[in-house]
Formats: structure tokens, C-alpha cells, sequence
């Protein structure tokens, strides 16, 4: 799986982007179809305690994954998202997989 990350009016540092590459991949092991993510980070004005956004975009043949979420840090953000396309991936497949 092929993890691009933007950062919005700030540059990320290795130990970041180290975290999201560990982090999103996981995800891969959930659906093989998943082929490309989306990372997005920025920090949300004005200035306060949870204003760290991170959104997940996740892309696999035929459908999309999105989650969202602003924490203090990124790393708690990057959490939760992943966290939520988790849920998201499982209940996809739960839903794909024939009934018997």
C-alpha cells in the first residue's frame, strides 16, 4: 500500500511520519484490496489545546474510506482514525462476504 502524507503550512517530522507510515499500514492487513492512503495533516486556528486535524483517506477498487479527527496531538488523531477505518474496513467486508 502506497501512504502519500501532506502537511498543511508545516513540514512533519521523520518521527511523524515514521508513526503514520507504522500506523496506516496496518490497515492493510485488514482488506487487500486497499491500495493507496491519503494522509492529512493541519493545525486548526486559533490556538488551543485540541487543534491538531488528521484525516485518513483510505482508496480500493470500487469504494472509499474516510475518517476524521482533531486531538491535541497527531498521534492521538492518527489513533482514532485509524481506529474508525478499521470499523469502517470490517463492516465493508462483513457486508461483501457471501452469507451461507
Amino acid at each position: 500500500m502506497e501512504i502519500t502524507i501532506h502537511s498543511i503550512h508545516f513540514e512533519t517530522s521523520t518521527q511523524l511520519e515514521a508513526f503514520i507510515q507504522k500506523k496506516v499500514g496496518r490497515l492493510a492487513k485488514f482488506h487487500d484490496g486497499v491500495t493507496l492512503a491519503d494522509v492529512t495533516l493541519k493545525v486548526v486556528k486559533p490556538e488551543t489545546n485540541a487543534n491538531k486535524d488528521a484525516s485518513v483517506k483510505l482508496f480500493s477498487p470500487g469504494h472509499e474510506f474516510f475518517a476524521q479527527e482533531i486531538k491535541d496531538t497527531f498521534e492521538e488523531a492518527i489513533d482514532n482514525c485509524v481506529e474508525k477505518l478499521e470499523r469502517q474496513v470490517l463492516k465493508y467486508k462483513e457486508k461483501q462476504s457471501p452469507k451461507k
